[in-house]
């Protein structure tokens, strides 16, 4: 079973990164196999992202995703293949212990890093529990978030920073919020795309700046964030959900390899 240790291992960030959600097997084990390759040769610890389903869309007709249990199974078989954990959201408490059946690590969503009932079902699994910041909150006020797990026998938790709301139609970043959010005891993650979302968008498809991805990673890595977050895929246009804001995978590699660069500089 993957430990937290085995990620935060002090000697470089590590990463959680995939496609949104999983649109099929064969995209998840094309990029799962890319990234593998990437961090391996830059020793960054990997952890192989993708929502088996989203169940936060702006429209009816959004796609949510392939069926539940055929997107967990093809995170079991990418966790297999590639012997590398793998997360993935949950988003009600009866999908703690179905998830976690398939996967290392039970990642909150950020609109619901307060619904008590279900930080406690994915305590209860007792997988890592990675809980994301609403964007509603100080990063103060996640301690709470946190107690809750570690209240409920778990304490292996991670919290992901993604932003914070501003206006109707931004998010904005506070970096003074990961220290701030490490001296809870836990690692800290920048989600560095879903922080360059702009949501609400009268169109109903959320928008995204791209464009500022390096800008994001390189300020977290520069402040110390223990792990980052990128949601990737081969073709953004074409991805089914939040193309908008996600890494064009073929540009994955320099970004990572310039961003170990910036680490060991601070080390």
């Amino acid at each position: 079973m993957i430990t937290i240790n085995d990620l935060n291992n002090g000697k470089n960030f590590f990463l959680m990164a995939g496609p949104c959600v999983i649109e099929g097997e064969e995209m998840a084990l094309r990029i799962a196999e890319k990234i593998t390759g990437i961090t391996e040769k830059l020793h960054i610890p990997y952890v192989f992202k993708g929502s088996y389903r989203k169940a936060n869309r702006s429209r009816l007709d959004s796609f949510t995703g392939i069926g539940d249990e055929k997107a967990l199974k093809i995170l079991r078989k990418v966790g297999e293949t590639f012997h590398i954990p793998t997360v993935t959201d949950i988003h009600e408490t009866k999908e703690a212990a179905m998830a976690a059946e398939y996967v290392d690590v039970l990642q909150i969503p950020a609109f619901l890093c307060r619904q008590t009932d279900l930080l406690v079902a994915a305590a209860e699994t007792g997988k890592i529990v990675n809980i994301k910041k609403g964007q509603f909150l100080s990063p103060d006020a996640m301690r709470f978030a946190t107690q809750k797990v570690v209240d409920a026998g778990n304490d292996k938790v991670m919290i992901t920073e993604r932003g914070t709301t501003f206006g109707y139609t931004d998010l904005v970043v506070d970096f003074r919020g990961i220290p701030q959010m490490q001296t809870f005891g836990f690692p800290v993650i920048m989600d560095v795309t879903h922080s360059l979302q702009q949501p609400n968008q009268t169109s109903g498809v959320t928008g995204g700046l791209p464009t500022l991805i390096e800008t994001i990673a390189k300020a977290a890595i520069a402040v110390g964030t223990d792990g980052l977050f990128i949601e990737t895929h081969p073709e953004p246009k074409q991805a089914k959900s939040d193309g908008a804001n996600m890494l064009r995978l073929d540009l994955l590699e320099d970004l990572l390899t310039r961003l170990v660069r910036l680490k060991q500089a601070i080390l």
